[in-house]
Order: structure tokens, then C-alpha cells, then sequence
């Protein structure tokens, strides 16, 4: 395959390189991925964040994106990911620290983040959606009233959604069916997409595109759903620091693996090699219009 800084190898749909993991040397990291040919997507996840992301993809001219967006579990005091936020805050309580939580949550600003939007090197919304898994009842209509107000954000300013779906997918799908005559063409991404195939026909009716990641490397439960979707709407990522595929798994990850991520999807697909790194950075960049 041939390709340059005008066309990339691969494009990483979904990476975290400015969050605190990469604190030392997150430039470096960039840069090793671009000499690999891989492009990337910077994902934000709260107000700073998105920030962040912004940042870091001004620096370079090409290749190196931004989404914003409010991730679902940051809506309400949430889980501390020290690869996310760094260490807890000074005025996190004992209690606090010991369980792995923080008392911070952020409230979404329709405006501040339609302000961040509107930046040039901004190709989506997002990360937004529904996660169950570690909030209580009580926040799920929070979270589902943030996930509109990114839908109408993504409508406004007509960039896809970058979507986040954990133990939720029942009411996600009937939130995308309820604002459907309102989702862009095309619609936005499943990041990390874990649901089943009735998920996933739904879902494609509604025109969504799929990420996979390391996963696929080292479990075979989503390889009957990557069979079902179509190349053509399927999106590799790494989801960086997280989940390293095989070989790096228990090390830090990063966009420049996206490349056994592809072998991988491959290999499920049946199809070849170039013919995988192909087909998704075609779909990656009509989704991200870059």
C-alpha cells in the first residue's frame, strides 16, 4: 500500500493520547504512530479534555483530530481512572481515594461545547452515550438527558457522534430511534461496540458505523458480530491507553498497534490485509470528513 502524509496507512478512530497516561511523552507517541503511517482521533471525555485533544491536534497539520464531548460516567461523581485524570484530587476524601472514586462531575454546557465544536480540527461529538455499569439508578436519566443534548449538538453543527454504549443498549437504540429524523448523514460511530447482532441490524437501520479494538486479539466473543457488519461500516481503533492486543497486552497501548488490530479484523473478515486497512481508512475518513 502506498501512502503518505496525504494518505494515511491507517486511521485510529478512537485514542486518548492526551489523557494523563501519555503526561511524559505523549508527543512522542503521536509522532511514532505518524512515522507508522497511522492517523489519529483524539477522544475527549469531559470540558478539559476535549480541551486537551483540541490542543494536541493543532500542533500538527495533518493527521491528528479532535472529538468533545461528556462521557456518560462523568456526569455524576464517578469512577477515578488515574490514566484518565491522574491522581485523585487533594480534596478527595480518605474514603473517597480508597474505593476509587472522586467526587468530582461535570454538568454539560450546551454552549461551551458548541463552542469547542465548531473548531476546525473537531470531527465529532462525542464521547457520549449511556454507561450502566457503575452508576446507580438514579443517574440513568441524567445520562440520557446529556446524550440528547449531544444528538441536537452533532445536529447543530452537523458533525457525526462519537458513541459510548456500556450495559445500555436497549436505551440507547431507543433514544437514537426517538431523534432519528435528526441524525446527521452520516449518523456517528458505536465506539467499542459490544453489543449483540440484533444490536448491530438495528443499529446499522439507523446508519451507525462500528469501532472494534485489542479485543478482537484475544477473545473470539465479538467475532460473530464483526461478521455480521459490513466492512463498509466497520472502523478500527484502540481505544489507547486501553486494551493492548496481542502481543502488548499489559503494556500501555497506543495508536501505532492499530496495525494488529487490522490484521485481526482481517482475519475475521476473510478478507486480506490491505484489503482491511483499505476499507477502514475509507470509512474513517467519509465519517470524519477528513
Amino acid at each position: 500500500m502506498n501512502w503518505n502524509a496525504k494518505n494515511p496507512k491507517l486511521i485510529d478512530a478512537h485514542t486518548h493520547v492526551h489523557f494523563h497516561a501519555y503526561k511524559d511523552d505523549a508527543d512522542l507517541v503521536l509522532q511514532r504512530a505518524l512515522e507508522a503511517g497511522v492517523w489519529m482521533v483524539l477522544v475527549g471525555t469531559q470540558l478539559d479534555t476535549s480541551k486537551t485533544a483540541i490542543d494536541f491536534a493543532n500542533r500538527y497539520s495533518e493527521g491528528i483530530y479532535a472529538t468533545v464531548g461528556l462521557h456518560p460516567i462523568h456526569t455524576e461523581e464517578s469512577y477515578h481512572d488515574a490514566k484518565e485524570l491522574g491522581a485523585p484530587s487533594a480534596d478527595s476524601t480518605k474514603k473517597e481515594s480508597e474505593r476509587g472514586f472522586t467526587s468530582r462531575g461535570e454538568a454539560f454546557s450546551y454552549e461551551k461545547y458548541k463552542a469547542l465544536a465548531l473548531e476546525k480540527k473537531v470531527v465529532a461529538i462525542g464521547e457520549c452515550g449511556l454507561d450502566y455499569y457503575r452508576l446507580t439508578e438514579e443517574t440513568k436519566k441524567k445520562q440520557q438527558d446529556v446524550f440528547t443534548s449531544h444528538i441536537e449538538l452533532a445536529r447543530e453543527v452537523k458533525k457525526p457522534l462519537m458513541i459510548h454504549c456500556r450495559n445500555a443498549f436497549a436505551d440507547l437504540i431507543s433514544l437514537l430511534e426517538s431523534h432519528k429524523s435528526g441524525l446527521n448523514n452520516p449518523p456517528g460511530v458505536m465506539h467499542f461496540f459490544t453489543g449483540t447482532k440484533d444490536d448491530a441490524r438495528i443499529l446499522l437501520d439507523l446508519g451507525l458505523s462500528f469501532t472494534f479494538g485489542g479485543v478482537i486479539t484475544f477473545t473470539h466473543d465479538y467475532d460473530e458480530v464483526v461478521r455480521f457488519i459490513p466492512i463498509e461500516r466497520i472502523l478500527v481503533e484502540t481505544d489507547a491507553p486501553y486494551v493492548s492486543p496481542v502481543p502488548y497486552r499489559g503494556k500501555r497501548n497506543e495508536p501505532a498497534y492499530i496495525i494488529e488490530i487490522a490484521k485481526k479484523l482481517a482475519e475475521i473478515k476473510g478478507i486480506q490485509e490491505e484489503d482491511a486497512m483499505t476499507e477502514t481508512v475509507k470509512n474513517a475518513r467519509k465519517m470524519f470528513a477528513i
